[in-house]
């Protein structure tokens, strides 16, 4: 597969720990060096990446909760051109879990957003999830 592009952005917000966060954003995607952002309020959590690696714990995960197709719908949903867009449940990845979600309202913590830039998105999520059925 060609040069991938992984970025991971989820906003910590005042209230939250940043090691609780960050370890949400590791169960999902591995101990991939991470930059903090401050914002306005509390601060950004950004985490860039290339190749498959960075998504081989996404991958295994995707298998192990037995969500291929929902994960196949919400992939194909964010794809535009070149990139796919999905968002992640902040607290059900903590708990070490892959739940999708909407980019807002859905979690009153914010999502974690996930931007995967590639030449061939659709080999890419053939690859990710594959059609189950």
């Amino acid at each position: 597969m060609d040069e991938i592009e992984v970025r991971v952005e989820v906003e910590i917000n005042p209230t939250e720990s940043e090691e609780k966060v960050r370890r949400a954003v590791e169960n999902v995607f591995g101990g991939i060096p991470v930059q903090i952002k401050p914002l306005r309020k509390g601060s950004l959590l950004v985490m860039e990446a290339k190749g498959l690696e960075a998504l081989t714990k996404l991958y295994n995960l995707l298998r192990r909760e037995r969500i291929r197709d929902a994960a196949r719908g919400a992939l194909f949903e964010g794809l535009s051109e070149k990139i796919i867009t999905f968002y992640l449940n902040k607290q059900v990845a903590f708990v070490g879990h892959v739940s999708f979600s909407k980019a807002v309202a859905e979690s009153p913590l914010g999502p974690i957003k996930v931007q995967i830039k590639c030449d061939n998105p659709r080999q890419l999520i053939d690859w990710l999830a594959p059609k189950t059925a």
